[in-house]
């Protein structure tokens, strides 16, 4: 049986110039939380949005490769058509619609479901997950905190029934008690609704910690793979991140001192 979404020696290309990703392969099964990490211009989001079909709309496409979501090659699908799917990307930064209600920012995410009672019956599953956002459904989602508005996004993801859900960062900006409630909430949603995650992340330990599997970018390419259990203790990965928050700047793998008696990593 075919995994849930594979991409196999995937590239991207942007504005016919730029190779951005560079032989791509990752895997993520069903019900599985794989995480995805590396430093920022690693290329973890551009694949990202290979994946959901937002490449387009950036002067970006695959331009070799295949991506595959359900066994079913995608890379040339509409977004929306990806949405109908099964397959959602929560982007980086919390894109809530402001100006609209909590309960107006929800029903949008279920547009793509066929009744209004299939919709209804989706509100009733987000404010089971977000008891908070129930409480506050009438509220201008431009007030909420940062907390609340991740909740939102991720409650949005959850109204088109995913099968997969593509998280950008859900950590970014916010207090640790709440990165800790978001990443419970994920493995909850895995747990109990069966939904598949591949996270984008820079808390790299929060990240493993739920993680079945793990991937490290480094300049558009994967360089080290493994379970979740082993990224955490593996001590590459403890140096180079390590590193990167003491100094601020991500260290390159091909500086850490195991890299390459490591090479059995390499992807």
């Amino acid at each position: 049986m075919a995994m849930l979404l594979e991409l196999n020696n995937v590239e991207v290309v942007y504005s016919d110039v730029i190779l951005v990703l560079k032989g791509i392969n990752l895997a993520v099964d069903g019900r599985q939380i794989v995480a995805l990490l590396g430093a920022n211009g690693a290329g973890k989001t551009t694949t990202l949005k290979a994946v959901s079909g937002l490449l387009h709309s950036e002067d970006g496409k695959v331009t070799a490769g295949v991506i595959q979501f359900q066994g079913v090659p995608i890379h040339h699908e509409e977004p929306q058509n990806l949405v109908r799917r099964g397959l959602v990307q929560v982007m980086e930064g919390r894109r809530i619609l402001p100006h609209m209600t909590v309960e107006q920012n929800l029903l949008v995410g279920g547009k793509v479901l066929k009744s209004r009672q299939e919709r209804l019956d989706a509100l009733d599953k987000a404010y089971g997950y977000f008891p908070q956002l129930a409480k506050m459904r009438q509220r201008v989602s431009g007030y909420l905190s940062g907390g609340e508005q991740q909740m939102l996004v991720i409650g949005r993801a959850l109204m088109a029934r995913p099968r997969l859900i593509l998280l950008d960062e859900p950590s970014l900006g916010l207090a640790p008690m709440l990165v800790t409630e978001i990443f419970e909430l994920v493995e909850r949603l895995r747990q109990q609704e069966g939904i598949a995650f591949l996270v984008v992340e820079q808390n790299a330990n929060m990240a493993l910690g739920i993680a079945d599997h793990g991937y490290v970018m480094e300049n558009g390419r994967i360089v080290l793979a493994g379970t979740g259990r082993e990224l955490r203790d593996n001590e590459d990965i403890k140096e180079f991140y390590l590193g990167m928050s003491l100094s601020g700047h991500g260290k390159s793998f091909k500086d850490v001192k195991h890299y390459k008696r490591r090479k059995r990593w390499l992807g």
